[in-house]
């Protein structure tokens, strides 16, 4: 069976409450919530095991994985697994690496690029929004959680770039993107949910932080959604083990319900299905000069799931979730789990950088920066249905140089003349966009 043969609609949970828009109110919210977990206490209760009982597995095998961490952090160990390019091109990656790159779920590929070529797409980027005048057009940060970070502009609203096509396409990527994919089951329960050798061509953004800079970071939180996360059908499946009984079989890697419905709308989405999140350097970053940090756990989202049902947390809250914000990771709540936050290794232009899409992670704080800081976006996102639903979107946007729909509607490269053009996509290019 293949999962294009599903439904794409975006199912309420059969005995849970309509799902709250993203615009509700407070007070609405909150009386959702108070019917949403009653449900989901039930639902587990009928599995002859109580949420305390589920939990408990959950925070023991987490609890050693923090563990392991801190020990290792002791013994001045690296926390991010490091891989080669060259190994992963050669596929003579060690068994070892692999093992430590799915337990800790993150990884830096070192000399993803050659690094003249990647401080060349930083040049070419400068050259790009000077030339167009970026900087005397930019009415300020279009995204109220990047704008947060103090320095103006860090993230620039800018897609279509030849530097950023041109890494997007190469094949040097879509090498990297589907040794990360295959880390994942793209086949489970009878039905191919991706597929693993072919990415679709997510559109995000740069980021550009000069030396001096004093930027106050973004705090830990995560990406994959919100209180759909609960209420939708779809990925009421893709959690099943968390609530029917069996939470000994939750993997982190079963792309099992995950690809086929779209995400559910608010301001913070993202339409598309990651297996790993992703930038790669355009400059050389020291570890402590505001980079980003993971909790390199995996399996803690199902902790960051099942915590809010336990009796402690109140009944209309769900451990600060919330529509239309990120989904936060907080001391209050998830103090083990923030222990084993752990940044990244030094890194140096054209090195790329990775995290599973469920992971925890933040970006530290700087005061007086020193060197640049300059990362483009760019993810794992294999083809499957939800990211075939969103590439005639993408399309659009490309073709006429739009900010994609995930995003502000700023739109700056409208009329840029110098911005990469339909006739420069290659083969992998192309079939990211859908255009077979």
């Amino acid at each position: 069976m293949s999962v294009y043969d599903t439904d794409s609609e975006i199912l309420p949970v059969a005995g849970l409450p309509p799902l709250p828009h993203w615009e509700t109110t407070p007070d609405d919210l909150k009386a959702a919530i108070a019917e949403i977990k009653p449900a989901l206490r039930a639902r587990i209760a009928a599995s002859g095991r109580t949420v305390e009982e589920v939990f408990a597995v959950l925070d023991a095998r987490i609890a050693e994985r923090v563990a392991e961490i801190e020990a290792a952090k002791v013994r001045d160990e690296e926390i991010w697994p490091v891989i080669d390019y060259a190994d992963i091109a050669a596929g003579t990656v060690p068994a070892e690496q692999l093992a430590k790159l799915r337990r800790r779920g993150c990884l830096v590929v070192r000399g993803h690029f050659p690094r003249e070529q990647a401080l060349g797409w930083d040049a070419g980027i400068v050259d790009y929004v000077e030339n167009n005048h970026f900087f005397e057009n930019y009415r300020g940060p279009g995204d109220d959680f990047f704008g947060s970070v103090g320095s103006k502009p860090e993230i620039y609203p800018i897609f279509w770039s030849t530097a950023q096509m041109e890494a997007r396409q190469s094949d040097r990527m879509a090498a990297v993107q589907s040794f990360l994919n295959s880390l994942w089951k793209s086949e489970s329960e009878g039905t191919q949910w991706f597929d693993p050798n072919r990415d679709s061509l997510y559109p995000d953004r740069i980021r550009r932080r000069p030396p001096g800079t004093n930027s106050g970071g973004l705090g830990t939180h995560l990406d994959p959604g919100t209180l759909d996360l609960w209420m939708t059908e779809a990925y009421q499946k893709a959690f099943r083990h968390l609530f029917d009984g069996t939470v000994e079989a939750y993997d982190p890697y079963d792309a099992a319900y995950r690809t086929a419905g779209p995400t559910y709308p608010g301001s913070t989405m993202c339409s598309v299905f990651r297996t790993f999140q992703g930038w790669t350097a355009l400059s050389d970053m020291d570890h402590d000069q505001g980079v980003l940090h993971t909790v390199p756990i995996p399996e803690a989202m199902g902790y960051l799931m099942l915590r809010p049902l336990l009796s402690d947390v109140p009944d209309d809250d769900m451990c600060g979730v919330t529509t239309n914000q990120v989904f936060p990771a907080s001391e209050r709540w998830h103090s083990l789990l923030l222990r084993a936050v752990s940044g990244i290794p030094d890194v140096r232009a054209g090195d790329s950088v990775w995290w599973h899409c469920d992971m925890i992670h933040s970006v530290a704080p700087v005061t007086d920066q020193k060197g640049w800081g300059n990362v483009m976006y760019i993810p794992a996102a294999p083809w499957c249905p939800r990211n075939e639903a969103y590439a005639p979107q993408v399309r659009a946007a490309f073709l006429e140089g739009s900010s994609p729909s995930d995003f502000p509607p700023e739109h700056y490269e409208r009329d840029w003349a110098d911005r990469f053009r339909a006739g420069q996509l290659n083969e992998t290019g192309r079939r990211g966009l859908g255009i077979d």
